[in-house]
């Protein structure tokens, strides 16, 4: 018997039967078109190794063009394509395509039907993926169905490692049997077409094993246009930007060794067995890194291990790029593997904080198809002009091919993005980053020696128009005056002499025209003045300052309202205040729709603001109370004044210092009386 009132805990996707079954089959799908792939760039490794390491490089380039172009050009039109049929005879026949191609590379010789044939199973592979997509719809409830398309990322994925480790075990079975078996003649990439075309078969059976009556829903839209959503979410969250940038930074870096793994791998005399084992490296060590980045130097700054893993990722190619050694090239991919997975599970992490839960899966998946399109397209035309070469450096020959220099330049743009990453995402300036590495190994977190603080208690109140704070602020310097304390009540803009002017000129509604970025300066350059010229005084002489706005409201107003990103206001703003920060942040939390309407008076430039503006504003101050709960008392503003006072006054009563200082004392002449 249920108890009244506690939520059942909801099972895991993959109990809902159907939905299993076709999971199964994705899988089983999964596999087959990994070993595919590997199948025929090995193929086409083998069937260019006489022509030349340009003609060798540029063939294997073609055929992991031709797996990714039809997923950019003609997902959408597969998708409407399968909607007109029924969607298990669909995916079947996307099956049967496959299993036939396969097959007829084992009869039709050349690259060009490599090339061609890659190409093919991608576009069945395009026709099955529409019909799953279908399928999720039809055997999952909606409120599901973003954890199945994750659970069906992640057995896609998963199945690379598999098929990279069957496939080097093959290939070592069919070296044993070659040494043994004068003669022997199938080599591994045609044992594994053959293994690869019965997943697709069983892959079809597992479908026909589906009802996929209520099947239905429009199709996914094109890889492009997730990118441009994707992008155009966090156009209003400059670190949510930049964290895109340096994970798909590192997922370029760590592509590259995809591309030239098989030629590299044949210029180090490795064979399938060396190209199987490197890919297999980089996957399992980028499921190693996802699965225990967060788990690893739990004391340093997660945006901090995030640039150094892209750093590292960096050096670890560019070592491999110099190193002419297949065993250690293999645990260098290996490692690389293990340092971009441990950036991309914090990027994650941290993006999902920063966008208040909504996970970019599909806008990474797709910026992960276009930019390893890129990538192996530069790096087969740059590797393949470029050629072999060999260099000799006091006597020694070393040689230099196509595929050291792009995994040199590759290594060098990762480290590029890394250390740009690590600059402008550091949450921790204040502390070297060697000394913070170093406490974060030992198991410690390093915190710089306090500097002495200032005897006061700062007390800022912020929230939207109409909230209230204004009142609230002048009623609690009334009762903190009434305990006997000595009160600097202020505001901003308008404070000092320079901050009456330009209060004038920020809240005018007639200045219409003024620039988001100019508006930011002003706002710094009012409270550069009044911190200067009042709360740091005050401070000093031990006073309470209860103050109404500070860069919280710049970071909410400007930052999110203006759509400037928060970091770059909060730096300039980090500038003008010297760093100082209030004790205690009282929010008063009001929907802009209740606030506006409070207001008598004419609405001055900012109330004149549209509601999404506001809507915006309230958001960020609600994620920053969210990020920092110990300096942030959020109170409900649609309360009534008594009651969101006596709230205010319990909250700061917590904080309130004891024993009063003496300066404070002198001050007031009076003996506070703190009551409970």
């Amino acid at each position: 018997m249920s108890t009244p009132g506690r939520a059942r805990k909801q099972s895991h996707v993959l109990a809902i039967a159907p939905f299993r079954r076709l999971w199964t089959a994705m899988s089983v799908g999964g596999l087959g078109d990994w070993l595919a792939l590997i199948a025929l760039t090995a193929l086409a490794g083998t069937l260019t190794q006489g022509d030349g390491y340009p003609t060798q490089s540029l063939v294997i380039g073609g055929v992991f063009l031709a797996k990714l172009l039809p997923a950019v050009l003609l997902g959408p039109l597969a998708g409407l394509l399968v909607s007109k049929v029924d969607w298990r005879l669909a995916m079947a026949a996307a099956d049967a395509v496959r299993f036939v191609v396969v097959l007829l590379a084992l009869v039709i010789g050349g690259h060009q039907w490599l090339i061609l044939a890659m190409f093919l199973i991608e576009c069945a592979s395009l026709v099955w993926s529409a019909g799953r997509d279908a399928a999720v719809s039809g055997l999952v409830p909606a409120d599901r169905r973003a954890d199945a398309d994750r659970v069906g990322l992640l057995a896609w994925y998963a199945m690379a490692p598999l098929a990279a480790f069957l496939f080097a075990l093959v290939a070592g079975l069919v070296n044993v049997l070659a040494a043994i078996i004068p003669g022997f003649g199938p080599g591994t990439g045609k044992v594994m077409i053959v293994v690869a075309g019965i997943c697709y078969l069983a892959t079809a059976a597992l479908v026909f094993t589906l009802d996929l009556r209520n099947a239905g829903g429009a199709p996914k839209p094109s890889v492009l246009t997730q990118l441009a959503d994707g992008w155009r979410l966090a156009a209003a969250n400059r670190a949510v930007k930049r964290l895109y940038v340096g994970m798909i930074g590192v997922f370029a870096a760590v592509s590259i060794v995809v591309a030239v793994g098989r030629a590299y791998v044949g210029v180090l005399g490795g064979g399938d067995a060396g190209y199987a084992t490197v890919f297999c490296a980089v996957f399992v060590g980028a499921a190693v890194g996802s699965f225990f980045g967060l788990r690893w130097l739990t004391e340093l700054s997660r945006r901090r291990f995030f640039g150094l893993s892209i750093i590292l990722a960096g050096l670890t190619v560019a070592a491999m790029g110099l190193i002419h050694n297949l065993v250690l090239v293999a645990v260098l991919t290996f490692v690389s593997g293990v340092f971009a997975g441990i950036a991309w599970i914090i990027g994650f992490t941290v993006i999902e904080a920063e966008s208040e839960g909504r996970r970019p899966v599909d806008f990474l998946h797709a910026a992960a198809r276009v930019v390893f399109l890129g990538v192996v397209a530069v790096s087969a035309l740059v590797g393949g002009f470029f050629g072999e070469h060999e260099l000799t450096v006091n006597g020694l020959a070393y040689a230099f091919d196509g595929a050291n220099l792009v995994l040199l330049v590759g290594a060098v743009v990762a480290v590029v993005i890394g250390v740009l990453s690590l600059r402008r995402l550091d949450d921790r300036p204040e502390v070297p980053l060697r000394v913070d590495l170093l406490a974060a190994l030992r198991g410690e977190r390093f915190a710089p020696e306090p500097q002495e603080e200032a005897p006061g208690m700062f007390i800022a109140f912020e929230g939207g128009e109409g909230s209230g704070k204004t009142t609230q602020s002048r009623l609690l310097a009334i009762w903190l005056r009434d305990q006997g304390f000595d009160v600097v009540q202020t505001r901003e803009p308008g404070s000092t002499k320079v901050g009456m002017r330009l209060r004038a000129i920020l809240l005018d509604s007639t200045h219409q025209g003024l620039s988001a970025h100019a508006e930011t300066l002003l706002y710094a350059a009012d409270r550069a003045e009044h911190v200067e010229k009042v709360i740091r005084p005050a401070l000093e002489r031990g006073s309470m300052v209860v103050c109404d706005r500070y860069v919280d409201s710049s970071l909410a107003y400007q930052g999110a309202g203006r759509v400037l990103g928060a970091d770059e206001v909060a730096q300039v703003n980090q500038w003008a205040t010297g760093g100082l920060v209030p004790h205690l942040t009282v929010l008063v939390d009001v929907p802009p729709s209740v606030g506006l309407r409070r207001h008598a008076h004419p609405a001055d430039r900012i109330e004149s603001e549209p509601l999404d503006f506001h809507e915006r504003v309230r958001s960020e101050f609600r994620a920053l109370a969210a990020r920092d709960p110990e300096r942030y008392f959020v109170v409900d503003g649609t309360l009534s004044q008594p009651e969101v006072s006596r709230l205010i006054q319990d909250r700061v009563r917590e904080v309130l210092p004891d024993p009063v200082p003496r300066e404070t004392e002198a001050n007031t002449g009076t003996m506070p009386a703190i009551r409970d």
